[in-house]
């Protein structure tokens, strides 16, 4: 499909999503009277605007339009176990009524429980929770410049570790030549992002050489074991494990990013899988049960800077360790670890019904199209799945660029104009699908399959 079928696709779209979704559009509208784009999140924005949401209940979401919508966004992957699940909304409200849940500026019993069942399930000897992922990436980096007292960052072309200043380079590609070498964002000093280097996700042979060259200035190397808005891709056990071997020979710190991945997979790390301890890891999403939970987890020697007698100004921000995510995040974990023979299989097994169904409903109306998220020979099958449309058949993929590629997928089919065909459907995905939560059924699954259905035969009259 050529640039012009494009327009006339997302044209004709955007057109009926209009007609669709009025009260949507309009509170559009007005919102970008006073946010800026209309809203506080970028990714939230979606062309021609997004569905604004009144009620939010396990698989499904309600917009002011009041369309009854099945979401594979799930609150941006934190979800796992739907919107609003009882297990913890029933909590949070019980401590309203108690007087205990808004922000009092002490330490309470309830962030020592959860401390103590997260590093439990996670392996780390000391924790220190924050609000965000971004927060959590931030500060782990400047506990490992501290700890090495080097400056190089390395990282991994793709992937996202928040918009903080050493996350921001790197991630978007390229196709002028520089793919995933650039800076993301204005405003960062040219003497920070000089001292990130990128090097490729899952190529053992380039994480050798940058390491031979570079070795005795890393810090650290921040990945994640399974990468998120990369492409929803599993590192391969090869390379984590030769990534522990070169930190440690190289007296740099391993950071296993697992704001996506942790909780994801098994009540814990990822890192499990793997067979790999690291030096730090970050959290995020799934923990805080919907409220806004990070954590910073690692060694204790290492944590320690954060202390007192330490050098690191990790304080976290005014509403870290918040009492009532603080108490959803206790909920949530006790509810993971109690369920977990239940909880994991069923997620496993719907990621791999979802992919099974999305790629024959487009091979059905003669579309090629995969889906990303399978596991190998360290991870499962995950609950994340992106869905390509390639440009030949035959398509495989370890590496994000191949995610990201023009040449080599249509970019505007699998994210602009599939995101809006299936919003047409009531149903909302993100980076190409989403996300499975344990509030999913096969039903819901069997529904957006036809969708999918739907939607190609209307790229079929714009393709061919």
């Amino acid at each position: 499909m050529d640039q012009n079928e494009h327009q006339q696709l997302l044209s004709e779209l955007s057109r009926a999503y209009q007609s669709y979704a009025p009260k949507s559009a309009a509170l559009h509208e007005q919102s970008q009277k006073y946010l800026v784009d209309g809203g506080s999140h970028s990714l939230r924005l979606i062309e021609p605007f997004p569905p604004r949401i009144v009620e939010a209940q396990g698989a499904h979401v309600i917009d002011e339009d009041g369309h009854r919508i099945l979401d594979f966004w799930q609150g941006h992957h934190a979800n796992i176990l739907g919107h609003n699940p009882e297990v913890v909304t029933a909590s949070l409200a019980r401590a309203f009524q108690e007087r205990l849940g808004l922000q009092t500026g002490f330490a309470g019993r309830i962030q020592t429980e959860v401390a103590e069942i997260f590093c439990r399930c996670t392996g780390a000897e000391r924790v220190r929770f924050t609000t965000s992922g971004s927060l959590a990436t931030m500060y782990a980096i400047l506990l490992a410049c501290a700890h090495t007292g080097r400056n190089l960052v390395m990282k991994v072309g793709g992937g996202w570790h928040g918009a903080q200043p050493w996350g921001l380079k790197g991630v978007d590609y390229h196709v002028n030549g520089t793919r995933f070498q650039e800076v993301d964002s204005a405003g960062l000093p040219p003497a920070l992002t000089d001292e990130v280097l990128i090097t490729r996700f899952n190529d053992t042979d380039m994480l050798e050489d940058h390491f031979n060259k570079y070795g005795p200035r890393v810090a650290c190397f921040i990945v994640e074991p399974f990468i998120g808005a990369g492409g929803f891709i599993p590192a391969s056990r090869e390379y984590l494990q030769t990534a522990r071997e070169l930190t440690s020979r190289h007296g740099a710190l391993l950071i296993l990013d697992e704001v996506i991945s942790g909780f994801r997979f098994r009540a814990g790390s990822t890192a499990f899988f793997y067979q790999i301890e690291p030096d730090l890891a970050t959290y995020g999403k799934i923990m805080g049960g919907g409220m806004p939970v990070a954590a910073v987890a690692g060694i204790k020697k290492i944590m320690e800077q954060a202390g007192k007698s330490g050098m690191v100004r990790f304080e976290g921000g005014t509403y870290s360790a918040h009492p009532a995510s603080m108490l959803a995040a206790r909920v949530m974990l006790e509810y993971l670890v109690g369920h977990e023979e239940e909880i994991y299989p069923r997620l496993s097994d719907l990621g791999k019904l979802v992919r099974k169904t999305v790629v024959a409903a487009f091979a059905e109306e003669g579309l090629y199209a995969f889906c990303t998220g399978h596991g190998n020979d360290a991870l499962p099958e995950s609950s994340l799945s992106m869905l390509l449309f390639p440009r030949e058949e035959g398509f495989r993929v370890r590496y994000p660029e191949e995610t990201r590629d023009p040449a080599v997928v249509d970019l505007t089919l699998s994210n602009e104009a599939l995101q809006i065909a299936l919003l047409l459907e009531d149903i909302h995905i993100f980076h190409g699908l989403g996300s499975i939560s344990t509030a999913h059924s096969s039903e819901d699954i069997e529904y957006l399959g036809q969708a999918c259905r739907r939607a190609a035969g209307l790229f079929k009259k714009h393709r061919f």
